[in-house]
């Protein structure tokens, strides 16, 4: 049966927070992953940039015993070939991890505000035939 304006009201803001923190938490979660797996590309990338001559040319000890302009060099087109093979395992650890914590099960239709009845489902809670993977 339809609900009354305001609990439609009510429900729609309560799913559009849930969604939102199903989404937040889905980000963080990216944000993490990404950030770790591609770590070496921003190391290897970062040193690069910053002892070359001709970007920022830093004064620290290992610039001027270590790395050259050459080295600079090859230090950035390393981070930038690595990069697209760490992108591509970040990517398979985020699916993985987002289909063994079945997260995007967590989002909830709006049509749950409209009609009383329906079922809450999220993660391992819910046993329909709603999958976000197979």
């Amino acid at each position: 049966e339809p609900r009354s304006p305001w609990c439609c009201l009510a429900w729609t803001l309560l799913i559009g927070a849930m969604n939102s923190l199903v989404f937040l938490l889905n980000l963080l979660l990216m944000f993490v992953i990404f950030t770790i797996v591609l770590l070496p590309t921003i190391v290897v990338v970062y040193f690069g940039f910053q002892c070359h001559s001709q970007v920022l040319h830093s004064s620290a000890r290992y610039c001027k015993s270590i790395l050259d302009d050459n080295s600079s060099s090859a230090l950035i087109i390393l981070g930038f070939v690595i990069m697209s093979p760490l992108l591509v395992v970040a990517m398979a650890i985020y699916c993985s991890l987002a289909r063994r914590l079945q997260l995007l099960v967590c989002f909830q239709p709006y049509s749950l505000a409209l009609y009383k009845g329906g079922r809450w489902c999220c993660a391992r809670g819910c046993n329909t035939q709603l999958k976000a993977w197979v």
